[in-house]
């Protein structure tokens, strides 16, 4: 009998071991694709053969198909969102309500085979369900093939052709994409404003097009001597062949495969010491040419910065790519407007390289989480920014944070633990996801100090590199590298929209020692730096752990000498330091002069013993 209660509790933790093994499973797909572009119609015809891997525990009765362009005709949901939120963006507005039928994108699906056999389906504006007649059982795979006609709509936002510098096509979300099934379940968005999710896997795509045109892509050319562009002699075009070209291109293990097409692009290309090559594609003219140039010394640059901050690149290219309405981030390569100043350029280039290491490595889930992919994107292009202009990285993120305070200002934030599409206004989206996403992040470097934080982000990028982290995956990281609970402050950060602020009440002094009255004014309680001047121009570092964080940061190079105090619990709204240093020697006392803490009143942060103050702020007894 023991024995065998034995051997079943050996059983059972087995089982629990193999689930908790299971858990982080990941599909898998292998696309093949050959599509021809029309360049007369704006007609794709295509056809689409994938190879769908269930690595899941769960039996598949159907899967869903995103089919994007048809966003772009009226009445969509993206056309009604635009032309009711308060704030539409302006690149936007009602100009898809007025498309025509020659300017309207769609994707049609002529036929689609599972295993072999037709398949039926239906189609709800962006959605494709197919609904199986066999179900793909658990870690099986299943083949579709796909015939397929889509118009590429005029460009509105992100994809479609001549936009407003002249770019031809922008192919972006262009061909019906599998969608994303998780532990979560499917995640089968309707296309009605931003941020996108994506399968990992292998893409082989033909594309057979005007032979004036160059291409830009996903992936590498496997033809170049083929098409006669001269990819391997980059900006040295040779005579190239008459008739349509087919353009061959492989992606391995990527969430997504964009491309570009113009007649008159020129091609260039660099490399980055130990990789990636960069190649630059963009239309030459006098809004264009020279800064084009120069930023390829600067692109050079910010991929050694990524690397060694944040964790290698592990493709060998890279393409910055002229096209879009701004700038969007697919695998392998970026699409942004080319007419701009070099420092525009170069900044537009930065953010969107960047996800290179949060959308087109890690590929966490844009729609749930876009603060963990904008900003982070944005927070380490701005330290890049810095480095590439010789400005001070302890001020490059002042913008996000003079960004958040507006919003607060205004009534308008919302929790960032909402789906992206689902904000009330546009401003409060991005200032949650790009600006309150970099808050998040230097507030963290406060928390848990700068070498606890860059050794954290690596390990973070090197521990979850293609495997779709979710944002707990992310705190897991940070503490085990500070040994410092941290759930308290994603919870107040990510799920509500609790502020931080912290006022100094009084400044006492009593015989040889002084009492500094704090106060927590927001309902976000932090840990507090304190920092006391004296008038021999020496300054004393007061740390007041939170009570939250079960431990402390490991002290910052610094030439302020640190003092540790007691813990301030968070249920506690006042708390009162001490020094022992006479308050006549004191001529200032600021919390967190560094302004790394998000607090929203910073006016109450400071007392100056020098100036007239009133009583309240400044007493000696």
């Amino acid at each position: 009998m023991q024995r065998n209660i034995l051997l079943a509790g050996c059983l059972v933790l087995l089982i629990n071991y193999t689930n908790a093994q299971d858990y982080r499973w990941q599909q898998r797909v292998e696309y093949t694709m050959n599509v021809k572009l029309d360049v007369q119609s704006h007609r794709v015809n295509g056809s689409q053969k994938l190879i769908y891997y269930n690595n899941s525990p769960d039996t598949l009765r159907k899967v869903y198909y995103l089919l994007f362009f048809n966003a772009f005709q009226p009445g969509s949901l993206m056309d009604v969102r635009s032309r009711s939120i308060m704030d539409p963006d302006p690149r936007v507005k009602d100009r898809i309500s007025k498309l025509t039928d020659s300017e309207i994108g769609f994707q049609h699906i002529q036929s689609l085979k599972h295993d072999g056999k037709p398949v039926s389906f239906t189609i709800d504006g962006t959605i494709m369900e197919v609904r199986l007649d066999k179900p793909i059982m658990p870690k099986s795979k299943a083949t579709f093939e796909m015939q397929f006609e889509s118009q590429v709509p005029l460009q509105v936002r992100r994809s479609g052709r001549d936009s407003k510098e002249g770019i031809a096509y922008s192919m972006t979300q262009w061909y019906p994409k599998m969608a994303e099934y998780d532990f979560r379940g499917w995640h089968a968005y309707q296309y009605v404003a931003r941020e996108f999710h994506g399968v990992w896997g292998d893409f082989d795509v033909s594309i057979t097009l005007d032979p004036r045109f160059v291409i830009a892509a996903t992936g590498k050319l496997q033809n170049a001597d083929k098409v006669g562009y001269g990819y391997e002699k980059a900006g040295t075009p040779v005579k190239r062949p008459s008739g349509d070209l087919v353009w061959n291109f492989v992606a391995k293990n990527v969430i997504d495969f964009a491309w570009a097409a113009d007649p008159e692009y020129v091609h260039e290309q660099t490399s980055v010491p130990n990789g990636p090559q960069l190649h630059f594609f963009y239309q030459p003219g006098d809004k264009t040419t020279e800064n084009w140039k120069k930023l390829q010394p600067y692109a050079v640059k910010h991929f050694e910065f990524m690397n060694a901050t944040f964790g290698k690149y592990p493709y060998d290219s890279y393409s910055i790519i002229q096209g879009g309405d701004g700038g969007m981030e697919y695998p392998m390569c970026t699409l942004i407007t080319g007419e701009r100043s070099v420092g525009s350029l170069v900044g537009v280039m930065a953010h969107e390289a960047a996800h290179s290491w949060y959308q087109g490595v890690l590929a966490s889930n844009e729609a749930l989480y876009p603060w963990l992919d904008e900003g982070y994107a944005d927070f380490s292009s701005q330290e890049s920014m810095a480095m590439l202009f010789n400005n001070p990285v302890e001020t490059s993120h002042a913008g996000s944070y003079e960004s958040y305070f507006s919003l607060v200002k205004r009534g308008l934030q919302e929790p960032i633990s909402q789906h992206s599409d689902h904000y009330n206004t546009n401003v409060a989206y991005g200032t949650a996801a790009y600006s309150m996403g970099t808050v998040f992040l230097q507030q963290l470097k406060y928390i848990i100090g700068d070498k606890s934080f860059y050794k954290g982000m690596r390990l973070y990028y090197d521990t979850w590199k293609m495997r779709h982290p979710e944002p707990n995956d992310f705190l897991r990281i940070m503490e085990r590298v500070s040994d410092m609970e941290l759930k308290w402050y994603m919870i107040y950060w990510i799920n509500t929209t609790k502020k931080i602020d912290y006022a100094i009440r009084s400044v006492v002094g009593e015989a040889s020692t002084t009492m500094i009255q704090l106060e927590r004014v927001g309902d976000f309680p932090m840990p507090v730096e304190l920092v006391v001047t004296f008038r021999d121009g020496t300054q004393q570092l007061l740390y007041i752990p939170l009570n939250e964080t079960l431990g402390k940061k490991k002290p910052d190079d610094s030439a302020i000498k640190r003092t540790d105090l007691d813990e301030w619990n968070w249920v506690n709204t006042t708390y009162v330091a001490q020094i022992n240093r006479p308050v006549s020697e004191i001529t200032a006392v600021e919390i967190d002069p560094s302004q790394r803490m998000a607090d929203v009143d910073r006016k109450n942060n400071r007392i100056d013993l020098t100036s007239d103050l009133k009583p309240s702020h400044f007493q000696t007894r």
